[in-house]
Parts: structure tokens; sequence; C-alpha cells
């Protein structure tokens, strides 16, 4: 199939005028000549699927659960709402029950399920926390670094470990990051580190920000801390979560002139209850009460967001990122992280076909997975 008159979001980072083809589900003859027969999208906007790396679960089911028709229900409601890849994020919980969601999350990626999103890897997101920062992360199951543990992980889920995260200041953090980073992406996360502690990970080979500004050691002008350490090194790329609840507008906006578009990562760290009604849900073994969009556990403790990725970009552009960067954001820097790059994030010859059309302010119009359309909006 071949589509032309389209505003095609390329890999410099800028909508082009052009037409683009699908073949056997993946991009080709990206901005080449126009044919006749061709699809007229008639100046539609189009942006690669968008890949959230940071996302506990949707529609009453959370990642962590192990379960299988759980994982497709989650999978479905992302691509529906053009978040078309995407790394489940665990929580602080028993080794045990890491293995179970591990596995379900490796058995997922062997079958090929009709209008799901793509699992692309996995955020560990705990066990291996600061106590002082654990946030909603369950302190009952709060660890000491453990490369054997986080070994047998890996294994069990065949690989797909793309994202380990970690509190810098905890014992054996150092050698807990030189061997993980060998096998994926490092992050520091839920952290009460210094500056000289950040410092001194990101030499042993962190290269991300779990959620930059949550959990984590604020930025003050005698203790810069673990945000003014990583936004100096330009090995690092940060997520946020811009849902204008965990992070205050102009937060967002500093964050990216901080990292630059080139190293910020969007991410919706969403609950089981995004897409649900106010009411009360569960996280990593706690009680969760979702309220006028923002999840709390009973003491008051802001937990993940009750919205998908798509929205928190949107929602980016509202606050005065430039509508460029925040597509970068949520596509091309996130894939990136996970190493998925070679295969999405971007509308390139080769790639899979996971596009977005959507209006000048990237209202969706039309979802397409693998160069099948799955949505259409009236």
């Amino acid at each position: 199939m071949r589509y032309k008159n389209a505003m095609i979001y390329t890999e410099d980072f800028r909508f082009v005028p052009g037409s683009f083809a699908v073949e056997n589900g993946r991009f080709a003859q990206v901005l080449t000549a126009e044919e006749e027969g061709a699809v007229d999208l008639q100046g539609a906007y189009v942006i690669p699927g968008l890949i959230d790396v940071h996302t506990h679960g949707n529609s009453g089911e959370d990642f962590s659960d192990g379960s299988a028709e759980g994982l497709e229900k989650m999978a479905k409601h992302y691509a529906q709402c053009g978040v078309t890849s995407f790394a489940p994020a665990s929580m602080t919980l028993a080794y045990e029950t890491l293995h179970k969601a591990f596995v379900n999350a490796k058995e997922f990626v062997e079958k090929d399920i009709p209008g799901a999103a793509a699992l692309r890897g996995i955020q560990m997101e705990g066990p291996f926390f600061s106590e002082k920062k654990k946030g909603a992360q369950n302190g009952e199951f709060l660890r000491d670094p453990d490369t054997d543990a986080f070994s047998k992980l890996y294994e069990a889920s065949g690989g797909l470990i793309a994202i380990a995260d970690v509190a810098p200041e905890l014992p054996g953090s150092l050698e807990f990051i030189e061997a993980a980073s060998k096998l994926c992406t490092v992050s520091i996360a839920h952290t009460d580190a210094e500056y000289e502690q950040a410092v001194d990970a990101i030499g042993a080979g962190v290269t991300h920000l779990t959620h930059a500004f949550n959990a984590m050691s604020p930025i003050h002008h005698r203790k810069p801390g673990v945000i003014t350490a990583a936004a100096e090194d330009e090995r690092v790329s940060a997520e946020i979560i811009s849902d204008g609840m965990h992070a205050h507008p102009a937060i967002v906006r500093l964050a990216f002139r901080l990292f630059g578009a080139e190293r910020m990562v969007l991410v919706s760290d969403s609950l089981r209850c995004c897409g649900m009604p106010n009411g009360e849900y569960e996280l990593g073994g706690q009680p969760v009460f979702l309220k006028d969009g923002l999840a709390r556990l009973a003491d008051g403790t802001i937990a993940g967001s009750a919205i998908d990725v798509y929205e928190c970009m949107l929602r980016a552009v509202s606050f005065g990122i430039p509508k460029e960067d925040a597509v970068r954001a949520a596509t091309y820097n996130p894939a990136r992280q996970i190493g998925a790059l070679e295969q999405v994030g971007s509308i390139a010859n080769g790639k899979v076909a996971d596009f977005v059309l959507c209006d000048e302010k990237l209202q969706r119009k039309a979802v397409y997975l693998r160069g099948e359309c799955i949505r259409q909006e009236n």
C-alpha cells in the first residue's frame, strides 16, 4: 500500500511533506516520488507509533500479576491508544512474583496476537531501592542490589529486561551497575543518592534516569543531587511523567531544557487504573485510590498515573514543548533506550510500519499496527 500527501515525521525530527509505502508490514520508499493510485492522506500528519518504556498496566490489569490474559488485554489497549510498542515495568515484589511476570512476558513475545502492541522489553523497577525514596513501592520487598538474582530474572525473561533500576547509594550498587550495564540499560531510580554517588554510578554504566524529579533527591544549590549529575552527562537520558500532576508543567519544560529533546523520554507510569473509573485498585500488594485522574496510596503518597503515554505527549505539547520534540521523546528516544531502534521508533525504510495519522495538533485520526489500520476516528 502506498500513501501520498502526508506530513511525515522523519528521522531528522521534523515534519516533511511526502509519501511512503508499506510492504509486508514494514515501511518502504519513504519520501520517494509519488505514484498513481496511492492513498491520499490529505495532508495528515504521520508519526511513528508511540513507545512507553515505563508502564505498569491499564484496563484493570497489571504486568506484575503475571497473567497471560491480562497482558494481552493491556497490549490491545495500548495499541488502540497509538502506543504500538511497550516495555512494561515491574514493581518491588518478591523474586518469585517477578519471575512469574517475566516468564509471562517471554511467552507473550512468542505469540502473534492481532491488534496487540509489541512487548519490546521490560523495565525492572525494583527491588533495589532506597527506603527513604520508595514512593509507592512496597517497602516489605526492598533489597540491596543482587547481581545473581538479577541474572536469574534476566535469564527467565529470555533477555527481555531492557532497563534495570537501582538506587546507587545502596551497598553493592556499583558492582551491580557494572555487571547489569553489559546486558541492558541501567537507570537510577527511587534514590536518596547525593551528587557524587550519582556521578560514580554514571561512571559505572548508568545511562538512564527513571521518572525524573519523582522519588529522588531534589536539586539544591549546595546539594545538587541526582538530577544535576544526570543532566551534566550527555550519556544519560531522563524519563518524565508529563501528566501535569507528577511534575508541574514548568518542571516538564525545565527537564527539556536541562537534558535537551535528544535525551528526554516521555513515560506514563500508568497503573491498572488507567482507562478506569474512580475507585480502589491495587499496586504491588497495596491499595491505590484513583480520584479525578490522580492515584494515591492510603497515606496520600502519589502513585503512578492513570493516563497513557499518547495523552502524556499531548499534555507535554500543551505545556509548551514543541510537538517535534514531544514526538521524539515518545518514539525515537525510548526505542533507543531499550535497544529497539533498529525495528521501531521512526518512519524509515525497513522498520515496522507502526504509525499514527493525526492532525496538526497531534490529535489521533487513525492507528496502524504493522501496516494494518486498527483504529479509525469518526
